[in-house]
């Protein structure tokens, strides 16, 4: 079993269309959407939820009201705003309590320590869900992070580890993952220990300056990168560009795909590009799939 992972250092550049279309090319996959904060390979593959898990993030600080004397001592050492002093009575008798906003408290737990009276606690809340679902492409994993909350690089870890277990329990030939962009924490949760990383990349200043940093982090992780070019044909210069940087760093270019407006168009019908129509574009997505396959022999 093989895990193919599609990435790329910014977002837009298409990789999830590009994996909707694996989708619907390779046929013993379970299919992994870990672009955890901001899911969209739903939109095109239209998963049936099976089983739903709640995700357990960071744990938050919570006061005990009964407990709190209202020092003050909380606030002072919360480097996040998130303590906030409420003001009760009048001036002749003022108490005070303190409340603490989950969606701001970061979970360091100092609060914890400084708190004379031991009214502070760390306690698990939900951070989000995930899933295991059908498609009619075969088992998909995918999750939502709940809104300003932390630990997608964790969550991201959780997707991928059900997504294997289903792979090795059904003896499937791939684990096709749609990663995050950027190369931050979820990124790295994506990449560590996959058997490719196939980097999605747009002949812009942008689109080259975040490939040789997405390649960076793979590279440090000991995975290999292939590269795509997408819409190449809009910038031949910089496409001519990323050609020989990818040369010069030993990095197969998998494919150039051109422009067409038939991928908006399968987008708007949420569908994968090859199932919508047959177009340059898409005749070079199966090449760029027959390529995979052939690199793994």
């Amino acid at each position: 079993m093989k895990q193919i992972v599609v990435i790329s250092g910014k977002g837009g550049t298409g990789k999830t269309i590009v994996c909707a279309s694996f989708a619907a090319l390779a046929e013993k996959k379970v299919l992994c959407d870990c672009d955890v904060d901001a899911a969209d390979l739903h939109l095109l593959l239209h998963p049936v939820i099976q089983e739903t898990h709640e995700f357990i993030g960071l744990k938050k600080a919570v006061i005990d009201d009964k407990l709190c004397s209202g020092c003050g001592e909380c606030i002072k050492v919360c480097r996040f705003d998130a303590i906030k002093e409420i003001i009760e009575g009048d001036q002749d008798n003022t108490a005070f309590s303190y409340y603490i906003n989950p969606i701001s408290c970061e979970g360091c737990s100092i609060c914890t320590y400084v708190c004379p009276v031991g009214a502070i606690s760390m306690e698990e809340c939900i951070s989000g869900e995930w899933f295991n679902s059908t498609t009619k492409y075969g088992p998909m994993v995918h999750a939502k992070l709940g809104i300003a909350e932390e630990s997608s690089g964790k969550l991201v870890s959780v997707v991928r580890g059900e997504a294997k277990r289903i792979a090795d329990e059904r003896r499937m030939d791939y684990v096709i993952i749609d990663g995050p962009p950027g190369i931050g924490c979820p990124v790295i949760a994506a990449i560590s220990g996959v058997d490719l990383a196939l980097a999605i990349t747009e002949p812009t200043l942008s689109g080259i300056h975040d490939l040789e940093r997405v390649h960076l982090v793979a590279k440090h992780f000991g995975v290999k990168t292939a590269c795509v070019i997408n819409k190449y044909d809009i910038n031949s210069e910089n496409s001519k560009t990323i050609q020989d940087w990818c040369e010069k760093e030993g990095i197969p270019l998998f494919g150039k795909i051109p422009f067409e407006q038939g991928i908006t168009e399968s987008i708007v019908n949420r569908m994968p590009a090859v199932e919508y129509s047959e177009n340059c574009a898409t005749e070079e997505i199966k090449k760029i799939w027959k390529t995979i396959e052939e690199y793994f022999g």
